[in-house]
């Protein structure tokens, strides 16, 4: 008896990260996304019933989020989804400019073969994006872009600009899907990224760090004054 209480505590405690971490992901993806829209305010068990999952992992992955600064926990008042001010959205991109461009000079320094297969990557990524575009699907371009955006931090070697990079993006992905259907259609995205892809794959380090860097300078000088001129205080 004693042996089988065992094995079930074992399972149980194998099954509890996992069902921890596929609330964590369903709930992230879910602000990320806008499912749960900047400045949402609902119950751990509201939260749980919408993403059909038990309220013990999202109560959990609450947690985590809050650490991450995507949620703030209220006391007996829920739990409210953190609205970003155009503020916010300036300091992000300021980290992201920095960190990326950075991450993109240590992929244009490593070995041939490895900046030639993180080259591809980028690529497919564009790729992706490009197609979604031809369908006129804004969202799986987000999507797309959202990849080769982090495909530049996770394979930049840096555990530390990882970590830094998985808050400030997800933060800065919310902004893009907010503002994806009130800008100018991204057409000139997939230029930009075969451009760093290919100072990468060369390994043209300088070069790698200055497109990297303009390109997402680009993108706050547009987001910006759009956010500005339609009168969008939190995003």
């Amino acid at each position: 008896m004693a042996s089988k209480l065992k094995q079930v505590r074992t399972v149980e405690t194998a099954k509890k990260p996992s069902l921890v971490e596929d609330a964590y992901r369903a709930l992230k993806d879910a602000i990320r996304d806008n499912v749960f829209p900047p400045g949402y305010q609902g119950s751990e068990q509201e939260i749980a019933l919408r993403l059909g999952m038990s309220r013990t992992p999202v109560h959990e992955a609450i947690i985590r989020l809050q650490e991450d600064g995507l949620v703030r926990v209220l006391s007996k008042r829920g739990v409210q989804v953190c609205p970003l001010s155009p503020e916010d959205i300036r300091e992000i991109y300021d980290v992201v400019i920095a960190i990326e461009a950075r991450a993109a000079e240590l992929l244009a320094a490593m070995p041939l073969e490895a900046r030639s297969q993180v080259a591809q990557e980028l690529e497919e990524a564009t790729a992706r994006m490009e197609q979604a575009l031809r369908r006129d699907d804004l969202h799986a371009w987000a999507t797309a872009d959202d990849q080769f955006h982090r495909l530049l931090v996770e394979r930049c070697g840096n555990s530390r600009i990882l970590r830094i990079a998985q808050t400030i993006t997800d933060q800065a992905h919310r902004a893009r899907m907010l503002t994806l259907r009130l800008r100018s259609k991204p057409t000139g995205s997939a230029a930009a990224h075969r451009a760093v892809a290919e100072a990468i794959r060369t390994g043209q380090v300088a070069d790698a760090h200055h497109r990297a860097r303009q390109h997402r300078i680009d993108a706050r000088d547009e987001l910006l004054p759009l956010i500005a001129s339609v009168g969008i205080k939190h995003l």
